[in-house]
């Protein structure tokens, strides 16, 4: 059976191999859209901090947080549609799945932004 025509570049994409059981392909798409929503959830903070943050921060404060937020949240939407692809293709040529990038990548990105605000409130809070 031939797939249909708009799968057919997604097929290829996916280097071939067997259809796997559509349970793991419907789990590996939620995996994928939980990280697309952390993804917006970053933009979305990053967002809210350079429009409603303007007093609360000095200027280049503000546009550090933005710009981290943005960047992470960037990290997360790449990172989460190469995972999605590389999961698929472990699955259809029946591998071991790949190690999960994302996962260090976000709590190393949220762990230095929180240590790097901790820093500056400190620093601000006695100077």
């Amino acid at each position: 059976m031939t797939p249909p025509p708009l799968r057919k570049p997604l097929t290829q994409a996916l280097l071939g191999g067997e259809e796997p059981d559509p349970r793991f392909t419907l789990a590996n798409e939620r995996t994928f859209l939980a990280w697309a929503r952390t993804a917006l959830a970053l933009l979305g903070g990053g967002i809210a901090v350079e429009t409603f943050a303007g007093q609360a921060f000095a200027p280049w404060l503000r546009l550090s947080i933005t710009l981290s937020l943005l960047a992470l949240s960037l990290l997360l939407s790449l990172g989460a549609c190469l995972r999605w692809l590389a999961v698929e293709r472990a699955l259809r040529h029946r591998s071991a799945l790949p190690l999960p990038v994302l996962v260090p990548a976000l709590a190393i990105g949220g762990g230095l932004a929180a240590l790097l605000l901790l820093v500056l409130f400190g620093w601000h809070g006695h100077g």
